[in-house]
């Protein structure tokens, strides 16, 4: 197929309509040679093409440089939908509102390394995390309805976290439109006392060091400075998000039946934008949203905590105020200029990240004059990155860019090529402490299953999406 793809400048391929029969809209890829490569043998580009085929798609079906094979879309697939287009829930993908956030310190590498274990001991005593594992906040349904509504909002109501916090969340910290009466009985229950949590999978708490400053003048202002620790939180919405995003492909699958839209994949299911099914769903997904950052909001009071007991000192003290939190598996609506004209699209990001540039007005009033800070996680023992938005990016991704590095090694594969306990033992004898519920899972996460995480961001600079602002050197990580 690469005959059909032409290249259309150093990090960007073009997957023209005939690369597909039925394809509404050309694909675009943000990608270095080597990562078209990659997303061509993972089949990846032909899910770029297929999200083409859906109804009201505008622009471009996009991919940024960390994609690889997802479930309807690609993950690092984006996509934005006119007012006569869909919403689906395979372009958000199970884990709604996966995303990430980074809280600053006053600390440097030599305070924290005095007694590292012993802190790591309370975090890791303090942050529930693994599969299915439950919290110490007791969630009823009547405060889980409280948490679908209010986000990190109500989270901060409840004592966990400041007021001055949500200034630096997505939205103020809670997303408008939620409906708790669109979640089934069965999302309720996955999620209860789930609040607080980590999880599983590639979700982690990581303890880390400011190792370069790329934009001192924006680094400053995020009050980035070089040897800073850092904690950067990685988590989602738990069996809430994972329950709602399978209750919905259901109802999406007998909507695409009943009303004859065609899809090259079922996984595609999707709704009209206005119809009963999609406004059930995006009442439902932000409910899930809102769950994900008031889930990232009690784990950093943990975290807070931890540090206060261990330093014997008030966290602000320790200088640990939140520099920003941000989504990356997500649908919403936003403006956007096309040829002139502003229209209100409803955009998919499924592993992407938004990368606003100075002066958007999704933007908290903190970052007016530098753009949004852009978070991008590193994999287990791999630099992570503090990026910020770029005008180029509203033009040529819908204000969006990656998300992390991007799996190059399915979970089995890693699994049967890659020993936990051999990889643990690596990681610690460079002075990266590695602390997990099952060493037995920690080879899924391991960096050899993954993209180069710093050649990702470095197309994404290339590529006009968003630009580097620092660099993170882990020390610690926390595994669920």
């Amino acid at each position: 197929m690469r005959e059909k793809i032409t290249k259309a400048g150093e990090f960007k391929w073009v997957l023209g309509k005939d690369f597909k029969h039925g394809m509404r809209v050309p694909g675009v890829v943000f990608a270095d040679d080597e990562l078209i490569a990659q997303a061509e043998r993972d089949k990846a580009l032909e899910q770029v093409a297929n999200v083409a085929f859906l109804p009201g798609i505008v622009k471009n079906s996009l991919a940024m440089p960390d994609i690889h094979w997802g479930y309807g879309f690609p993950i690092g697939g984006v996509a934005a939908f006119a007012e006569d287009g869909v919403i689906s829930p395979g372009g958000v993908g199970f884990d709604i509102s996966c995303g990430v956030r980074l809280l600053k310190t006053s600390l440097s590498e030599k305070d924290i390394r005095k007694r590292f274990e012993d802190l790591m001991g309370i975090l890791e005593a303090s942050i529930p995390k693994g599969l299915g594992k439950r919290g110490k906040i007791k969630t009823p349904e009547d405060l889980l309805k409280k948490v679908f509504k209010g986000g990190a909002k109500a989270v901060v109501a409840m004592g966990y976290g400041r007021e001055d916090d949500l200034e630096r969340i997505e939205r103020g910290g809670v997303y408008p439109g939620a409906d708790p009466s669109k979640v089934s009985p069965k999302a309720y229950e996955r999620g209860k006392d789930q609040l607080g949590t980590l999880g599983s999978g590639n979700h982690f708490l990581e303890i880390q060091v400011v190792e370069r400053i790329f934009l001192p003048e924006v680094a400053k202002k995020f009050g980035i400075f070089e040897g800073q620790i850092t904690v950067m939180i990685h988590s989602g919405s738990r069996g809430v998000g994972h329950q709602i995003c399978t209750d919905y492909l259901q109802v999406m699958d007998r909507a695409v039946r009943r009303m004859g839209i065609e899809l090259p994949d079922r996984q595609l299911a999707c709704a009209p934008l206005g119809s009963k099914e999609a406004e059930d769903y995006f009442a439902a997904l932000t409910c899930a949203v809102n769950y994900a950052i008031g889930n990232r909001q009690a784990l950093m009071h943990w975290v807070r905590h931890s540090f206060e007991r261990h330093f014997r000192s008030p966290e602000k003290k320790l200088g640990m105020d939140l520099l920003y939190d941000v989504s990356h598996n997500i649908a919403r609506m936003e403006y956007h200029e096309i040829d002139g004209k502003e229209f209100l699209l409803c955009v998919h990001r499924k592993g992407a990240t938004a990368s606003f540039p100075p002066r958007h007005p999704e933007l908290p009033p903190l970052f007016v004059e530098t753009g949004q800070p852009v978070i991008i996680p590193g994999d287990m023992g791999t630099n992570s990155y503090i990026l910020v938005g770029t005008k180029e990016a509203m033009t040529e991704s819908f204000g969006s860019t990656c998300h992390g590095a991007g799996r190059m090694m399915s979970r089995a594969k890693a699994k049967k090529t890659i020993r936990g306990s051999e990889l643990k033992k690596r990681l610690e004898t460079k002075g990266i402490i590695v602390l997990a519920e099952k060493e037995s899972l920690l080879a899924e996460e391991a960096p050899e299953a993954y993209k180069d995480v710093s050649r990702v961001v470095d197309v994404c600079e290339g590529a006009g999406l968003s630009k580097k602002v620092a660099m993170l050197r882990p020390i610690a990580v926390l595994k669920g």
